[in-house]
């Protein structure tokens, strides 16, 4: 096997769930981080750290230089997407570039009224935010045709794992089971995010997929279930109406989607966790919920 040099502009969450997931010899992974501070955390997950701040540095210009697989999980800007902005011209030039995977969000699609959308829907997107990633994924498609490369568009639903899931909620008292009727949301555990990435790579496939669950379900109901597993009493109901909610949270509310992931499945990859509670029992069962190290389950 020839040596994957992968590298994660925005090696966050997700980022280092994909590097822990295969550290295989044949594969190297670099990242960036916005502190010099989290460069031991990106260590610890076998990520090379370097800074990026929106400029392109000769750090930055040497890693693309030996690049095979370019990760982007960087978040657009009014301005546009920062990869582009500061490194088009490098990408453009990259000698070794074989794949570009860009991370978006289901937040594309905006709101169906809770009907099922799959790859072929409309992008309608409510928020700006979600605007900006419609724009910016065309601009990496774009790209990819320009210099000839395969480029994947994985629109990730509602990021869970450990650390950052309705377990750690229920421990901190900060879980809410707040109701509307018929809404829904689509998860999708970030081994899967890893797990799909890689076996894109694999093959070096392009295209756009929903990387998303199986099962959309209402919040309150994982809330009950992580409260179940943990023998405890889930907090009480509480109306969409009468709750307190950031603009932002509110906004996530307004979009009412059914996600399909068949495009992802029939480019062969298999799903760890095809639901939350498939992910949930794994997590309490492990013991893996609170920070990704596996401990023995917290008694009550």
């Amino acid at each position: 096997m020839s040596e994957k040099r992968i590298f994660i502009f925005g090696a966050g969450y997700s980022g280092k769930a994909f590097a822990r997931a295969n550290r295989e010899a044949a594969t190297t992974v670099g990242g960036t981080t916005r502190s010099v501070e989290k460069f031991e955390a990106l260590r610890q997950a076998g990520i090379a750290p370097l800074l990026f701040d929106g400029a392109l540095t000769g750090e930055l210009t040497n890693a693309l230089a030996t690049t095979t697989h370019l990760v982007i999980s960087i978040a657009p800007e009014e301005a546009g997407d920062p990869v582009l902005n500061a490194a088009r011209e490098a990408i453009v030039r990259m000698p070794a570039l074989e794949w570009i995977g860009y991370l978006s969000t289901v937040g594309v699609y905006g709101d169906h009224g809770g009907a099922w959308v799959d790859e072929t829907a409309q992008c309608r997107p409510v928020s700006k935010r979600s605007a900006m990633r419609v724009a910016a994924e065309q601009d990496w498609l774009r790209l990819g045709r320009e210099i000839g490369r395969p480029v994947a568009v994985l629109r990730l639903s509602g990021i869970y794992g450990p650390g950052r899931n309705a377990l750690v909620n229920l421990e901190n008292g900060t879980a809410r089971r707040l109701v509307k009727p018929g809404q829904v949301f689509n998860r999708i555990h970030c081994d899967d995010i890893a797990g799909a990435l890689w076996h894109l790579i694999g093959d070096d496939t392009g295209g756009i997929f929903n990387v998303t669950d199986d099962e959309p379900a209402p919040p309150q109901d994982v809330v009950a279930y992580a409260a179940a597993l943990m023998g405890i009493t889930p907090p009480p109901e509480i109306p969409f109406e009468a709750a307190q909610l950031s603009p932002m949270a509110r906004s996530f509310y307004g979009e009412n989607k059914r996600v399909a992931n068949a495009a992802l499945k029939a480019a062969g990859y298999r799903f760890r966790f095809p639901d939350y509670r498939a992910a949930f029992d794994h997590m309490w069962a492990s013991g893996d919920w609170r920070d990704g190290a596996p401990r023995s389950p917290m008694k009550r």
